[in-house]
């Protein structure tokens, strides 16, 4: 039974489930007591390593064990058991309302009511016996996938459970590895993209090299309603899921879940192991620690290892396990280095290092002075620009609407409509900034043909850039239509948001 199973539950629950959760509990107290205690003591303490010698003395037995779960960024200890056991996983899905960001909250759904998903350790050649609980104020069913599953839908298939109900299957752990876990319901873009994933860890036989501190951080991208930022609670939006236009990239399910107070911490002097996974559900993360050289880095989490890598991929999806050992004290930060989504959209955190000081390795600063050029620099020519198209115009227009009409503005027939001689487009400016802006939804004529279809919203885009745009394509593919300002689309933008 997992730690989660101990704590009062966030809502009411049925009274027939108290009473199979009373039953269990009072046959199995002792083993709850150990797990409780494993899954709240740092991996590498000496209490942490007698828990798991208990487990080990229990699978000699042939009892069951209680999968140890925990939240990120904590890890279960390391498993120093030798011989293949059968490890009971019980894990339930709830839908909560938890903050996003400052004063931005979101409905996620979750494994085990945070995002993400409880971190599953178990050893290769494990028997897992996995319950699925999806809790009876859930408005959706539920499954799961986990990549470590030989089987089909990884699980999936055998984990089909509604609102109320419980689910179990059995897998044989076959391969050691990092593996994501996820919803797999349809429509699956949307369940993952609500939180719903998680890592788990198949030790192999001879266990994983010991370390000082082991951590849990998975990344992912979510898409609100609101902007960036924007206050109070903020619904998913499938339309920008779709286009991959995240609001927030963020590490362990909210924006700065690993800055301040919650940072990662070590000292100097100690092996850092970090479990990075991404959930996506769309953007590949370019993994790096400003300040850090990963010593060790399993791609994918395989088995294999590369030595002496600065920034690391790790696909939607998919997972990596890098380890190094921190030499300086300071404040290391964990970013994607597609660096505005770290600096812009939240995928951020810290690993804050103690100790004593190595001058030999880093100086710090040691002089500051003025300097003077021995030459001006080259003078800048600017580049002519062309005030009826706006410099920025083509780059919105490509970034944001070639996909659908095209990169001359043809669109595609019956599909979407053209922006080259469009009669609807040219006819009203008005009408045109509030459909870059607002989106479009239901039947329109262009140029005599039918169209029907959804038009996403771009009020993310600033006032310039959608003026910019729109004055690129009333001028370009045989429009010749008079600029448009920003100030007319902060007028139109001021009279139509909702």
């Amino acid at each position: 039974m997992s730690l989660a199973r101990k704590k009062p539950s966030m809502h009411t629950i049925r009274g027939t489930r108290q009473v199979r959760t009373l039953i269990f509990a009072l046959a199995m107290t002792s083993t709850i007591v150990t797990t409780a205690y494993a899954a709240a003591t740092p991996a590498n303490s000496p209490k942490a390593k007698s828990s798991s010698t208990q487990s080990k003395g229990a699978a000699a037995g042939g009892a069951t064990l209680p999968a140890v779960l925990t939240d990120a960024p904590l890890v279960p200890p390391p498993i120093t058991r030798r011989t293949p056991a059968k490890v009971l996983v019980e894990l339930e899905v709830s839908e909560v309302n938890l903050p996003m960001a400052d004063g931005v909250d979101y409905t996620f759904w979750t494994f085990g009511g945070k995002v993400p998903g409880k971190f599953i350790r178990v050893r290769q050649g494990d028997t897992v016996e996995f319950h699925l609980m999806n809790h009876p104020e859930s408005r959706f069913p539920h499954n799961i996938d986990l990549h470590a599953v030989t089987g089909p839908g990884g699980g999936a298939a055998s984990s089909n459970t509604a609102p109320g109900r419980r689910t179990q299957f059995t897998f044989k752990a076959l391969n050691p590895g990092l593996y994501v876990y996820h919803c797999a319901t349809a429509p699956v873009g949307e369940h993952v993209a609500n939180g719903m994933y998680g890592l788990i860890l198949v030790e192999p036989q001879g266990g994983l090299a010991p370390v000082d501190r082991e951590y849990y951080v998975m990344q992912s991208d979510f898409y609100t309603k609101g902007s960036h930022h924007e206050k109070g609670h903020q619904p998913f939006d499938m339309e920008k899921a779709i286009d991959e236009r995240p609001t927030y990239v963020v590490f362990n399910g909210a924006e700065g879940s690993l800055l301040g107070e919650r940072a990662l911490k070590a000292k100097v002097g100690e092996r850092v192991r970090l479990f990075v996974g991404n959930g996506g559900p769309n953007l590949v993360s370019s993994f790096h620690v400003i300040g850090e050289i990963f010593d060790r880095v399993y791609a994918e989490a395989g088995t294999r290892y590369s030595e002496h890598i600065q920034t690391t991929l790790v696909p939607a999806g998919g997972a990596a396990i890098v380890e190094f050992k921190v030499e300086v004290p300071g404040s290391y930060k964990l970013v994607d280095h597609s660096i505005l989504r770290a600096f812009n959209k939240g995928a951020l955190g810290e690993l804050k290092v103690e100790g004593a000081e190595a001058k030999a390795t880093y100086s710090g600063k040691q002089a500051e002075s003025e300097y003077q050029a021995k030459g001006a620099p080259a003078a800048h020519v600017p580049s002519p620009v062309t005030q009826t198209s706006g410099p920025g115009g083509q780059r919105v227009y490509q970034t944001y609407c070639m996909g659908c009409h095209q990169a001359e503005g043809q669109g595609i027939p019956g599909t979407f409509p053209p922006l080259a001689k469009s009669d609807y487009l040219m006819a009203d400016t008005g009408r045109a900034i509030e459909t870059v802006l607002n989106g479009l939804t239901g039947p329109l004529e262009v140029n005599g043909q039918q169209y029907h279809g959804t038009m996403p919203p771009m009020g993310h885009l600033k006032d310039d850039d959608i003026a910019e745009v729109l004055s690129y394509i009333r001028s370009s593919w045989g429009n010749a239509e008079p600029p448009v300002s920003a100030a007319e689309v902060a007028s139109v933008r001021a009279k139509t948001s909702h």
